[in-house]
């Protein structure tokens, strides 16, 4: 406090300096419009220019949150639109009675990419959703943009995805309006470029054609935008065209995916598994010839157990009409 006090007095001119130059500006800017308007327009500026900053430092706060609606909603817009987009799909195909088919409904959980790879060959995402929330391996990833990739891995709280931009990643896809189907594959390189392949040489390509997915697996339904094609190349055997395309998914500023968790069919997946496995047809061809054996054995067990006591009917009836003689 002494300290304090020797100060002042040590420097009480600069103080009085100090109290004479507000009064001064005080009476000043009171009684002199031009000064007075200057004031306030300089005091405008600064506090605005204060409000911008601390404006700009709040929305960045809040730009997470912001991320997350506009995820939210552009997911239920995408559904929207997919939805009418299958229901014109079945009005143009039922042009008599103009019944529209149910939709085909998928529900997802919305997730945060918590680490991502771009340009390894095998490059991987990891996401803050997982067995927990409902996630399973082989299910849909995919963003507002288009389609992400296909879940890899899970654990109770994570999920490890397996993105287009992955050596090992293969999309079954087709072109929009186009009945042309082929696969998304990657090579190592750009993290925004995937090429296509299997294109028959007679399917009507174009630039800026939309590929999509084409719904032949049970992990992406129908109808989700993958890229744009941008050149149009022919396969080294010449045999089909090599595509060139545009990924709408911007990977290096991938922050909100969605994972689609209801579209993937049980049993339509045990189905084809059992169609592939030449081991499964034998036990289920040998499995239908013991059922048919069982049921022969059974039907030929029936008709002589009929047979005996039709027989055991007729002797009985024999008997009794030969004491009734008697």
């Amino acid at each position: 406090m002494r300290a304090l006090i020797n100060f002042i007095i040590h420097n009480k001119h600069w103080f009085v300096f100090l109290l004479l130059e507000v009064i001064s500006l005080v009476f000043l800017f009171s009684h002199n419009g031009y000064q007075k308007s200057v004031y306030f327009t300089t005091a405008n500026d600064v506090v605005g220019s204060t409000y911008n900053v601390i404006s700009g430092i709040t929305s960045y706060l809040h730009l997470q949150e912001e991320n997350h609606d506009l995820e939210a909603t552009n997911e239920q817009l995408r559904k929207e639109v997919y939805e009418m987009r299958q229901q014109l799909k079945a009005m143009q195909q039922d042009s008599v009675k103009r019944l529209p088919a149910l939709p085909l409904k998928y529900d997802v959980v919305s997730a945060q990419v918590v680490n991502m790879t771009l340009h390894k060959a095998n490059n991987l995402i990891t996401i803050n959703k997982g067995e927990a929330d409902g996630i399973r391996p082989e299910m849909g990833v995919v963003c507002s943009r288009g389609v992400v990739g296909i879940v890899y891995m899970t654990s109770s709280h994570y999920s490890i995805v397996m993105p287009l931009l992955n050596v090992n990643s293969k999309i079954s896809c087709r072109l929009r309006n186009s009945e042309y189907f082929g696969s998304l594959i990657w090579q190592r390189g750009n993290a925004d470029i995937a090429y296509v392949t299997s294109v028959p040489r007679h399917a009507p390509v174009q630039k800026k054609d939309i590929v999509e997915t084409n719904g032949y697996s049970d992990i992406f339904p129908p109808g989700l935008p993958i890229g744009v094609v941008q050149k149009i190349g022919d396969s080294p055997d010449g045999m089909s065209y090599f595509l060139r395309v545009k990924l709408f998914a911007n990977f290096s500023t991938l922050r909100e995916v969605s994972v689609i968790t209801n579209y993937s069919s049980p049993e339509r997946r045990m189905l084809e598994d059992l169609a592939e496995s030449p081991v499964k047809q034998d036990s289920v061809l040998i499995s239908q010839e013991k059922q048919k054996q069982a049921e022969l054995e059974k039907a030929e067990k029936m008709k002589a157990e009929k047979e005996k006591a039709e027989k055991e009917k007729v002797e009985i009836e024999n008997i009794a009409n030969t004491d009734t003689v008697r």
